[in-house]
């Protein structure tokens, strides 16, 4: 049985673990860069880990590295990349969703890819948008959902939906190498591993850094695909408040057009449906893309800053937050998804020797292919857009 690492523990890594668990494709192993929810380590016991180890140096597969791309990384948050929900230093039941705010369903494109939507909605990680939004379009035919626990619901379901996997945190790839027929992938922290599939779900930015045999994997053709694409960067504003707090406006979330900072506005429990007396409110602020490219090497500190007081000139009634969390998207969004087809090309040229697998995978790779959504402003806020199943799972934005 063939040991996998999916690199990425967003909602394309842990997609991609629980079509492969279920697939019963091999042993597999999940590393993510961020902290996950129970600090370093795997959900798994430190003796299975051993075990694993000790049991992946017997087994022998052909080697293979399959490389997937992911909308954005997280930096310096917890996993579930842009899917990621952050809680109050002061009270943890007090939640925001820094990154994408809400799925979008485009009915007339779904078809069987609506199983995804079902399934999820059926388990109560989504629930239908209701609260108004001021200033959305909605295309005709589309339906938008929220996460009534936190966006990073949607990623925590799929992780669990690859029961058997081993989940690991604060491991930041750097190296992927062959060593006897196998891949062997380096961690800033730790000893190497060996693996005989290697599956990557990071930016294409975070791919090209990586150094190894990887390099020449690539060839120069598929390198300069993977270099045209480029991404939008913007910052994410959340602030916490305690318990019983009022705040008094007539919307859940807002578009703003004509602010040079500020592109977005969300009383997040409110948008969510979850308000509650016994725990305090919180609001979320994205900024524009002009906002987010000109200070992407700023002081956090002054960034901060900047964007409170345009939000104070936006909705002068806000309350003063117990905390404030500002977290910076460099990969917030496609603005050219040039690498697209260079990486496809790299698969299907990776996977040409072993049929069998090759057939297999690519049907577990289409379905977690990233999209993006071909209509939206680039200024719009971090989403989800597209569309789950037979086909791709649109972890987007």
């Amino acid at each position: 049985m063939a040991r996998v690492l999916v690199v990425g523990a967003g909602l394309t890594g842990g997609a991609c673990a629980a079509l492969l668990r279920g697939a019963a494709l091999g042993r597999i192993a999940v590393w993510e860069k961020a902290r996950g929810a129970g600090g370093p380590g795997t959900r798994r016991g430190a003796a299975r880990r051993g075990a694993a180890r000790r049991g992946a140096a017997r087994r022998g597969a052909a080697r293979r590295l399959v490389s997937s791309r992911l909308v954005s990384s997280l930096t310096g948050c917890r996993a579930g990349g842009r899917m990621s929900t952050s809680r109050s230093a002061q009270d943890a039941a007090c939640t925001a969703d820094l990154g994408a705010q809400y799925v979008t369903l485009e009915t007339a494109r779904a078809g069987s890819r609506r199983s995804f939507y079902e399934e999820l909605l059926s388990h109560g990680i989504l629930k239908p948008l209701t609260a108004p939004i001021e200033g959305m379009v909605v295309k005709e035919g589309s339906c938008n959902y929220v996460a009534p626990q936190g966006i990073s619901s949607v990623v925590k379901y799929y992780l669990k939906q690859s029961a058997g996997a081993d989940v690991f945190y604060e491991q930041h790839v750097t190296h992927v190498s062959l060593r006897d027929g196998k891949w062997e992938v380096f961690r800033k922290m730790g000893p190497p591993e060996q693996f005989d599939i290697v599956i990557l779900t990071m930016p294409v930015p975070q791919i090209l850094q990586l150094q190894g045999d990887i390099v020449n994997i690539i060839n120069e053709s598929q390198k300069q695909q993977l270099e045209s694409a480029s991404y939008s960067s913007r910052y994410a504003l959340g602030l916490f408040y305690e318990a019983g707090t009022r705040i008094d406006v007539p919307w859940a979330a807002q578009y703003i057009t004509d602010n040079p900072c500020i592109r977005f506005i969300s009383i997040d429990n409110k948008k969510r449906n979850i308000e509650s007396p016994e725990i305090g409110p919180s609001v979320v602020v994205h900024t524009t893309v002009t906002f987010g490219s000109e200070h992407l090497d700023s002081d956090p500190a002054e960034v901060q800053r900047l964007i409170l007081s345009h939000l104070e000139r936006i909705v002068p009634s806000l309350p003063k937050p117990v905390s404030i969390k500002c977290q910076k998207w460099r990969y917030s969004q496609h603005t050219r998804a040039g690498g697209r087809v260079g990486c496809l090309k790299a698969v299907c040229m990776l996977a040409q020797q072993h049929e069998a697998w090759a057939a297999h995978h690519d049907s577990c790779y289409s379905e977690v292919h990233l999209t993006s959504h071909p209509g939206r402003s680039p200024c719009q806020p971090n989403r989800v857009a597209g569309s789950f199943g037979n086909g791709r799972l649109p972890f987007l934005c």
